[in-house]
């Protein structure tokens, strides 16, 4: 990416602090970035920041004595590979829906001719808000790019989707903008992807479950999207938000799980992540049992095994990647479920270290029909986009 140019447009709101994080990283991979910052922006960030993580100047005056008598606001919209604007305020979306310039941001906006990526931030009823739904219909059927927003608490102390995307994500979907065609192997192809653990009730109140976060198959359904795929997320019970660009489809039970799943096919590609449970309470009370009452006897019943129905289905998917989490003789383990399923590949990972089992690395092999590949400890953003990356080279 060296030599590539970002023009970063930072509006006003409290996500505005973000933007120092994806300058930051965009600094990191040796994109030059210039940052124009408005006046609202400005009330949340310092352009002395911006400009020490930018290693730029900061624009701000559309009157600027020294930039305008250059026509700085035409230069500045051509310069770059790729404008971005995040936080892009419901103001700033609406301007630019409407061919607004009234500042130097809009103005800049309306006199690029180079691609524009956005990264919505804003309370959840703005978002919501049907003015708001009609600009972003005309932004993207502009051209615009969309990143986020993601679902979540918000510093106005509501809950919804409104969030700004977090800066790792909408730094990849800068990233594949800026590569064109060849950032993005996976356009034109669907994956499903299954994440989080399933949780099974054994009465209104109590649940079997397990330790999954959900980390490992987001990040893959983040990594898929990033390289231009479309990407639907069965998910079972997590805290984490929906990745930027992926479709969640939340469910709890396994039943429910293999249901949504069908109904996502066909795809190309099928990752089974999520940690299934195997069994389940052939019946659930319909009260909770009392600490008084005796203690209750368990019969479980065998669920079904979504992997090896989406590796049998007659829609199946081109590819269908299975996890093993295993404790012990995990390359064992992963090689016979491999051949009981029916899939194309095992991603065996070994939780018996601290850490993995609902952490933030992960140590894998992948094992197919032609041999085992071993891959070292690695944060799960990075196995994710490694594995991303095979799958679109086997999808080739």
């Amino acid at each position: 990416m060296s030599g590539k140019r970002i023009l970063l447009i930072v509006g006003g709101g409290i996500a505005a602090y973000k933007a120092l994080e994806l300058a930051r990283l965009l600094r990191k991979a040796d994109v030059a970035v210039r940052p124009i910052l408005t006046r609202a922006g400005a009330e949340f960030v310092t352009p002395l920041s911006l400009a020490a993580l930018c290693e730029d100047k900061v624009h701000g005056e559309l009157f600027s004595l020294t930039d305008e008598a250059e026509m700085g606001h035409i230069e500045l919209s051509r310069s770059a590979d790729l404008v971005v604007v995040a936080p892009a305020t419901a103001d700033l979306m609406a301007k630019a829906a409407n061919g607004l310039a009234d500042d130097l941001a809009s103005t800049t906006l309306l006199a690029t001719d180079k691609p524009v990526l956005m990264a919505p931030a804003m309370n959840v009823r703005m978002w919501g808000h049907a003015a708001t739904r009609r600009n972003l219909a005309t932004l993207q059927a502009d051209g615009v790019t969309i990143v986020g927003p993601d679902e979540g608490p918000m510093a106005c102390g509501e809950y919804g989707p409104g969030r700004l995307a977090e800066p790792a994500a909408i730094f990849q979907a800068i990233m594949a903008a800026l590569a064109g065609p060849a950032g993005r192997p996976l356009a034109g192809r669907r994956a499903l992807v299954t994440a989080g653990p399933t949780v099974e009730p054994l009465d209104p109140v109590r649940v079997l479950t397990n330790r999954s976060s959900g980390r490992q198959g987001y990040a893959i359904a983040e990594a898929l999207a990033a390289l231009g795929c479309e990407v639907t997320l069965v998910s079972g019970p997590t805290a984490l938000p929906a990745p930027a660009g992926v479709v969640r489809v939340d469910v709890e039970t396994a039943r429910e799980m293999l249901a949504a799943c069908q109904a996502a096919l066909p795809a190309d590609v099928a990752v089974c992540v999520a940690a299934v449970a195997d069994w389940r309470p052939e019946a659930a009370g319909a009260a909770k049992a009392r600490k008084a009452d005796a203690a209750p006897v368990l019969k479980l019943v065998e669920n079904p095994d979504i992997l090896a129905t989406l590796s049998r289905a007659q829609a199946r998917p081109k590819l269908v990647v299975g996890f093993a989490a295993e404790t012990h003789d995990v390359e064992a383990h992963a090689q016979a479920k491999l051949a009981r399923k029916g899939c194309d590949w095992i991603v065996a990972n070994d939780v018996s270290a601290p850490g993995v089992m609902g952490g933030e690395t992960n140590t894998v092999a992948i094992v197919g029909r032609g041999g085992i590949e071993r891959w070292e400890r690695a944060s799960k953003t990075d196995v994710a986009r490694r594995l991303a990356a095979r799958i679109a080279e086997a999808l080739a």
